[in-house]
Parts: structure tokens; C-alpha cells; sequence
């Protein structure tokens, strides 16, 4: 069943003007945004732009968080700005390092929620997954953060803080008067976290225009990839307004399949969201999309799967990432048989389409493709101590 009827949603979006303090944050605001709140300061028209361009890049590029530390504004004029406003991030509750390296955050944000964020170290980048929303309403049912229900979305300020956060964690922010170091730790971020991304469109659009800006956080929009379930009215809407690469959340070759895995096929099955694809790289001038199939054993791996899946994504430039089903205690699900794994890359592959098999990452801080669920859900435990609670 399919529908065209508008999206609603009854999720609360904190007020964007104010933080808990009383002050309104400035992390998260586009420029356009910036500009009107230090108009709205009372800076003089005339300065608007310049001002903006230099708090811009003490946030952005230096990561300061005091006013104080912007020392090409004049003294009186920053005493201005930190009585009316805030620099401030998320808050670390806890970090966990896992044996290959990956980092998770949990990350308390205004109101007491929680969420996380995980960054993932690799040989020629690093990879931060940010979540978009406290929670998710998706209710997919090989996915452990979808097991929590949906709280509220987050704002453009506590989805940019995630990214100041693991720069703050890493290191990351340049040194005055250091030589120019083009390694970049944080290189590449996917909104693969925690909510729907397309359910937040506003606050992840205007988030992604802070982390794109060439003279802030520079990524690039070929190195941010969002991951949706498939949102098929917003899809267009992100092609033309964000432009970064997609994922689609696949995982199977049939209406009836994916109706129990991804029950928002029940809403734009699998015909319609590909006919929405087959427009996507276009309008956004895309290289190709992402196909994510995580392989649930006897359930959606098998070589019929995967020689209907080449038919379906016939003619769209795409990727298949074959995710290994990382598995949580209670869950529904178990991980297909590598053999299994490799048969259907195989065919895959011989259809003429990448099939990387993803490494699993973090798996034992609980912070692998489907893990994340805010600690405040499953009392702050790794995988180990749940399982070792539950006998799973």
C-alpha cells in the first residue's frame, strides 16, 4: 500500500531561541540564522556579515567555546555577545573505547535525554555516525534502537554539537601558528544514528549546512551520507536542498519481507521508493546510492534474495553494503552464515555491483550498525553485561 499523503508527526522539537540557561545557543544556526541574531543583538546592519564570518570560524574552525577567545572582536563587543548568548555542546555522560578503536558517546542533551554517537577510526578516514532524533517511531525489527520509543527530535544545535564533541575528543582543533595538518580524524559523517533523519528534515538540513561550510567544519557533502528507511516525499526534498549521499535501509527483495522488517514499506512500498531513486543521483549530482541489506539467516539471504535484488536496482548507479546482523540480547534475529554472506556478494558483484561486506565495529561497547539505544533504555551496559544478566 502506498500513500501520497503529507507526513505528520506529533514530535517535540525543543524551541530553538532559548537553551535551558536562558541564553540562545549560537552552535547550530546557519549563517543566514547567525546573522539575524546578531542583528536582533543590536550589531549595526553594516557589520552583520563580517561579524558573522568572524564568530563563524572562532566556532567552527578553532572550536572556541568562550567569547572571550575571540580576540579580533573588540572587548566591549564580546562582553555583548556572552550576555545574550552560548557556545556550549552536548554533554559527555560516558565514553567507551572499544577493542578496535571505536569510540561511542552518550551524549545528555537539554530536557535530560540521551543519545549516542559513535566514531569509527579506519586506515584512510575516520567516520562519525550521528543520531537526528531521541529515540525512533521506524519500530524496524532487526534494530535494537528501534526497540525505544520515540522521545522528540533533536535541533540543528545538539545534531552540529555531536560533531564539535568528537573534535573536542580527538583533538582535533587546530593550534595558532601550527603548521597546516590536512588529516582530517573526523572526515566523514553518517546520519546512521539513532531516529529517522528524514522524520527531522528541517534540523538535519540546517545542521548539514553548518558541517558543509567551507570555511567552518568543511566536510564535504560527498563525505556525509544519510541513512533513511525510506521517507519517500523527503527524499527529492534532500536531493535538492542537502545533496549528500543516501543510503536506503533495503534489506529485502519483497513487499512482504520488508513489511515485517522495515514497517514503513507498509506506507511506500518498494516500488515506490525505487521509482523516487531512479531520480535521486540527478538532482543531487550524486555519484550512485547506497543499498544498506543487513543478512538475517534464513529470512532475506538467500541466492533467489539476491538475484532479485540486482533486478530491482536495475538502471540506478549503486552500492550494495552487505551488513553482518549484529546481534543484541532478545533479538528476533540471527546473523546469516558467512558462507552464506559470500555466496550472495558473489552474485551480487557478478551483476555488476560493489558488495562490500561490512566489518562489524564496536561490537562489544554495543556500538555496531543497529546497537545504538540511549543507556538511559538499558541501564549504561555493554553487550557483555546484558547478556550476561539475561543469559543471551
Amino acid at each position: 500500500m502506498t500513500s501520497n499523503a503529507p507526513i505528520t508527526q506529533d514530535v517535540l522539537t525543543l524551541p530553538r531561541k532559548l537553551t535551558e540557561g536562558g541564553k540562545r545557543n549560537l552552535v547550530g544556526l546557519t549563517r543566514d540564522q547567525l546573522g539575524q541574531a546578531l542583528a536582533d543583538m543590536g550589531t549595526p546592519e553594516r557589520q552583520v556579515k563580517m561579524r558573522v564570518g568572524q564568530i563563524w570560524q572562532w566556532i567552527y574552525h578553532w572550536g572556541v567555546q568562550d567569547f572571550e577567545a575571540m580576540t579580533n572582536l573588540a572587548k566591549g563587543y564580546r562582553a555583548q555577545l556572552a550576555e545574550a548568548f552560548e557556545i556550549t555542546r552536548p554533554e559527555i555522560v560516558s565514553r567507551q573505547v572499544s577493542e578496535d578503536g571505536t569510540r561511542k558517546y552518550l551524549l545528555r542533551i537539554a530536557g535530560g535525554h540521551e543519545v549516542e554517537a559513535v566514531y569509527i577510526p579506519e586506515e584512510s578516514r575516520g567516520t562519525l555516525c550521528i543520531s537526528s532524533q531521541v529515540g525512533c517511531t521506524l519500530t524496524c525489527s532487526f534494530c535494537h534502537t528501534g526497540t525505544q520509543k520515540l522521545v522528540r527530535n533533536l535541533t540543528a544545535c545538539e545534531i552540529v554539537g555531536q560533531v564539535l564533541v568528537a573534535r573536542d575528543d580527538l583533538n582535533e582543533w587546530p593550534e595558532k601558528g601550527a603548521p597546516k595538518n590536512e588529516t582530517r580524524l573526523v572526515s566523514n559523517v553518517v546520519l546512521m544514528g539513532m531516529g529517522e533523519p528524514l522524520y527531522n528534515f528541517d534540523n538535519v538540513r540546517d545542521a548539514m549546512k553548518v558541517v558543509m561550510d567551507g570555511e567552518g567544519l568543511t566536510i564535504s557533502r560527498r563525505r556525509i551520507t544519510l541513512s533513511t528507511s525510506g521517507v519517500v516525499p523527503e527524499i527529492a526534498r534532500t536531493a535538492e536542498e542537502i545533496g549528500c549521499l543516501l543510503a536506503i535501509s533495503f534489506h529485502a527483495t519483497t513487499d512482504e519481507v520488508r513489511d515485517r522488517l522495515v514497517p514503513i514499506n507498509k506506507r511506500w512500498n518498494i516500488q515506490t521508493l525505487l521509482d523516487v531513486l531512479r531520480d535521486y543521483p540527478r538532482i543531487s549530482n550524486s555519484e550512485r546510492i547506497t543499498f544498506e541489506y543487513v543478512m538475517l539467516k534464513d529470512v532475506n539471504d538467500s541466492d533467489a534474495d539476491a538475484r532479485r535484488l540486482v533486478k530491482l536496482i536495475a538502471g540506478i548507479p549503486a552500492k550494495i553494503n552487505l551488513i553482518p546482523f549484529n546481534e543484541w540480547p532478545g533479538a528476533p534475529y540471527q546473523r546469516s552464515d558467512w558462507a552464506r554472506i559470500e555466496s550472495f556478494a558473489d552474485i551480487v558483484h557478478k551483476a555488476g555491483y560493489a558488495s562490500p561486506i561490512r566489518t562489524p565495529r564496536g561490537e562489544d561497547i554495543m556500538a555496531a550498525c543497529g546497537q545504538l539505544k540511549s543507556a538511559t533504555e538499558r541501564g549504561r551496559q555493554t553487550r557483555a553485561e546484558i547478556a550476561a544478566q539475561t543469559g543471551a
